[in-house]
C-alpha cells in the first residue's frame, strides 16, 4: 500500500473547482466524491459535482470544465482488474488523458482514480468509515494547492 498522502489545507476562497466522477462501483465513488466535498467546503472553495459513465469519460468531461472556467478539477474513478485487458486499456486512457488536460489547459487535475486489483482495495481508499485512506480528500487537496500556486505564479508574471 502507498501509504496516506499529504492533505494540505488552504483557503480555496475565490476558487472555482469542479468534482467530475465516475458512475461504476457506487460505494467506493461515493466515499471518493465525499472525502473530496470535505476538502472543498472547508477550504471555502466554490465547487459543484458532475457525474459521468465511468473512467474513460473523465478526461473530456474535465477538460470542458477547465475550459468553461473551472480553476481545478478534482477527477475521481474506480477501476478494477478483470480477467481481460479492459483494465489496462481504461486505466492508461483515463491516466494519459487526465495528464493531457492538465498539460492542455494549464490547470490542476486533482488524480483521484483508484486502479484496483479487488474491492476491497478500493473500500480500504475510499475514506469510509474503516478505510486506511481516504483518496478523495488527497486529490481534492491536491487541486486546491496546486490551483493556488499556479495562481501565485501566474499573479508574479513568473508563469
Amino acid at each position: 500500500m502507498a501509504g496516506t498522502g499529504p492533505v494540505i489545507s488552504v483557503d480555496g476562497s475565490g476558487l472555482r473547482v469542479v468534482v467530475v466522477a465516475g458512475r461504476w462501483h457506487d460505494v467506493i465513488t461515493d466515499g471518493l466524491i465525499a472525502g473530496a466535498t470535505r476538502v472543498l467546503e472547508a477550504s471555502n472553495a466554490e465547487f459543484s459535482v458532475v457525474r459521468v459513465p465511468g473512467s474513460f469519460e473523465l478526461p473530456v468531461a474535465c477538460k470542458v470544465a477547465l475550459e468553461s472556467g473551472a480553476d481545478a478539477v478534482v477527477a475521481l474513478g474506480v477501476i478494477i482488474r478483470g480477467g481481460t485487458p479492459h483494465f489496462e486499456f481504461v486505466s492508461n486512457a483515463a491516466t494519459d488523458g487526465l495528464t493531457r488536460v492538465a498539460l492542455d489547459t494549464g490547470k490542476p487535475v486533482g488524480f483521484g482514480v483508484l486502479t484496483l486489483d479487488d474491492e476491497q482495495q478500493g473500500l480500504d481508499r475510499a475514506g469510509l468509515p474503516g478505510s486506511k485512506e481516504d483518496k478523495g480528500e488527497e486529490a481534492a487537496s491536491a487541486a486546491l494547492a496546486t490551483a493556488l500556486v499556479l495562481r501565485e505564479l501566474r499573479d508574479h508574471g513568473v508563469a
